[in-house]
């Protein structure tokens, strides 16, 4: 039987890659797309793969009343991004999402929802494999190498900064890497915010520029060496194979799940 899916967001530039994949996987349907903007037109038409007979409605709440679904994939943006969850959560609906922007406190409330329902949730900062093997790499160089600095680079229409995957990799680099001050205990921003933000005593660099797509590395210094674990996505058809996976591994949990680090087999 395969899996019913509305995409929030499915004319953005992941939202219509994610509509492609669904199109071409033999166990996971589309259902409708969400986009105020675009509601009532077809939504294989606006991701140019041709009339696909599924429409877009103008809001989450909308879709879930009308479709029976099973998963719901965001795409959309910060600010609205808890909302629909919630929405799907009170509908039996499991999240599956790579909208970034939620707070730890956040992530705690949607959980609790989710174990309340007895259903599954999956937030992702990023898709794609080679971006989590990144961090997991980085996580445990951290044990060994604890001089540490992150640089993300995305295009400049991002609305988040730093990114999901910078901070989720700030996060695991925290948990094996003992809390200390970097650099000279005497250094001075002769232009404020020169180098970048401080997490637990180490550096968080955001790049936006266009023609960028997400990419990152991960730079270890330690006595004569120099570390740096990189990852770049050229396209967006490179988050598809960890979208695809969330969906299917979603329908089998029963709590919200944070990273796809935790639903791969590392």
């Amino acid at each position: 039987m395969s899996i019913r899916v509305i995409v929030a967001g499915a004319n953005g530039k992941m939202g219509q890659e994610v509509v492609k994949m669904l199109h071409q996987a033999e166990n996971l349907s589309l259902v409708c797309g969400v986009s105020r903007s675009q509601a009532g037109k077809d939504v294989g038409e606006v991701a140019g793969i041709g009339t696909l007979g599924t429409p877009f409605v103008g809001s989450v709440e909308e879709a879930l009343k009308q479709f029976p679904a099973d998963v719901l994939v965001d795409f959309t943006t910060p600010h609205t991004v808890k909302r629909h969850m919630e929405l799907a959560i009170q509908a039996g609906v499991r999240p599956v999402v790579g909208t970034t922007g939620l707070s730890e406190q956040e992530m705690k409330e949607l959980d609790q929802q989710c174990r309340e329902k007895g259903i599954g949730a999956i937030v992702a900062p990023n898709f794609a494999i080679g971006a989590v093997l990144m961090m997991v790499f980085a996580a445990q160089a951290a044990k060994y190498l604890p001089h540490v600095e992150i640089i993300e680079l995305h295009h400049d229409q991002k609305l988040d900064a730093p990114s999901g995957t910078s901070i989720k990799t700030a996060e695991l680099i925290a948990e094996n890497r003992k809390e200390m001050k970097q650099g000279h205990p005497d250094e001075k921003e002769i232009i404020a915010g020169a180098r970048g933000a401080n997490y637990h005593g180490f550096r968080v660099h955001s790049v936006r520029l266009p023609g960028l797509v997400a990419h990152q590395e991960v730079m270890f210094g330690g006595s004569g060496q120099l570390l740096t674990i990189r990852h770049d996505s050229l396209n967006r058809e490179s988050f598809m194979p960890g979208v695809k996976l969330a969906i299917e591994k979603v329908m089998e949990l029963d709590r919200l799940v944070y990273g796809l680090e935790n639903i791969l087999e590392l």
